[in-house]
């Protein structure tokens, strides 16, 4: 049966049809093992009463060969109606080919909020002294900023019109070999993923809400970002959300039960600021390219994309689509070696999204009894001393035994 979208909540039956696409390269031997624990994760949550019913879509490299296109309309028209869908990773060819199949779903379907938990697995390798400390929430703006994709060659008739244009009407000289790139971020943009950020704080009881902008040198892009974002929380959460500058002034620097604290950071002090006092953030509300670097160097701070999920989310429409963070590796592709550990996150994220909350708290609590077995994929092996080196799917069955006494 399809999840089904009625008066703006999501109906999800006990036996949804989800589509999931495998994926390039190294999608092929983290996708089915993945599919295999959520199986089993449902069927230990409930018991037989539910149960999920795959639907295979095409996407990359397999879309190429079976449909002469990487992107078939009937793939984008499945994700939009079965609404809740999971993916492997996709290959995107540099300097040529075909456009990013990731940013093409993500704007095609609207998808505003790539969604990257980033938390720390006991037992795994990190750079970091107290890894532990860093527990957060990237709410990062998908649609707009650089990543819309509204640039040119330097030496483009259009580049050329648009260099002409601001030097004869707005007395402004870029350099003939430069090339043209538009950054747009709208008011109506930085509203939604913030509303999407704060409603989702509120939710799940996190602590606060930070704004990561750039806007003291982008002033009208980054920096309406983050104005727009205030103004919501000044308009619309004003019994909920507190700023920073309230907290100290109004509450002592006590946060009420009940409340959120929004604050803003300057992009290059994000990055320090989460190295130095990680336990101080929660959710990171940022626009595009901003939320692409912290996501992944968050990540890096945990130990790695090997274990980071995310997914890509229209919280009006309900329309999510989940995915393993990581490229496609081709060089590791078909030798049954790498980590499926972002692909099983994603899909724990993913059940959590469709309010099964039982089967999340199962697939992390089997994984991490699995890492502190020192029963692990080559990346994670060769970091720590005594573990047991074991293939993509003997990892997969260990985590599914792991179930057993949960």
């Amino acid at each position: 049966m399809k999840i089904t979208v009625e008066n703006g909540k999501m109906h999800v039956p006990n036996n949804p049809t989800i589509p999931y696409i495998t994926g390039d390269g190294i999608g092929r031997d983290i996708t089915p093992v993945a599919l295999k624990v959520f199986d089993a994760a449902v069927e230990k949550a409930y018991n037989g009463q539910r149960k999920v019913e795959w639907l295979k879509i095409l996407a990359g490299e397999e879309a190429l060969e079976k449909k002469g296109e990487p992107l078939p309309k009937e793939t984008i028209e499945a994700i939009k109606e079965y609404v809740v869908s999971i993916k492997g990773p996709l290959t995107t060819p540099v300097g040529g080919g075909y456009r990013s199949l990731n940013v093409t779903m993500r704007q095609v379907l609207d998808l505003f909020v790539c969604f990257r938990p980033v938390r720390y697995f006991t037992g795994v390798p990190s750079p970091m002294k107290h890894p532990e400390l860093l527990d957060v929430i990237i709410f990062r703006e998908n649609t707009e900023d650089v990543y819309a994709g509204i640039e040119w060659p330097y030496d483009s008739k259009e580049s050329i019109e648009i260099k002409n244009f601001l030097k004869d009407k707005l007395n402004v000289n870029i350099k003939e070999n430069s090339g043209i790139g538009i950054k747009p971020i709208s008011i109506s943009g930085s509203k939604r993923i913030g509303k999407a950020a704060i409603d989702y704080a509120l939710k799940y009881g996190r602590k606060s809400v930070t704004i990561m902008h750039k806007g003291n040198i982008m002033k009208y892009t980054e920096g309406l970002f983050k104005n727009v974002i205030y103004q919501l929380a000044e308009e619309e959460y004003k019994d909920t959300v507190i700023t920073e500058k309230e907290l100290t002034e109004k509450y002592n620097g006590k946060v009420l039960d009940g409340k959120i604290v929004l604050k803003d950071r300057i992009a290059d002090a994000m990055f320090q600021q989460l190295l130095l006092r990680p336990s101080e953030y929660d959710i990171i509300v940022a626009p595009n390219l901003n939320g692409d670097y912290i996501s992944d160097a968050c990540a890096a701070q945990v130990g790695g994309l090997g274990m980071a999920p995310g997914g890509n989310i229209n919280f009006n429409t309900h329309i999510a689509l989940f995915e393993a963070t990581h490229g496609s590796a081709p060089k590791h592709a078909g030798k049954n070696e790498i980590n499926p550990g972002s692909m099983i996150l994603s899909g724990a994220e993913m059940f959590e999204y469709m309010e099964w909350d039982e089967v999340k708290k199962i697939i992390i609590t089997a994984i991490e009894k699995t890492i502190q077995e020192k029963y692990v994929t080559y990346d994670l092996a060769r970091q720590i001393d005594g573990a047991r080196k074991v293939s993509t799917s003997d990892f997969g069955d260990r985590i599914i035994k792991n179930m057993e006494d949960i």
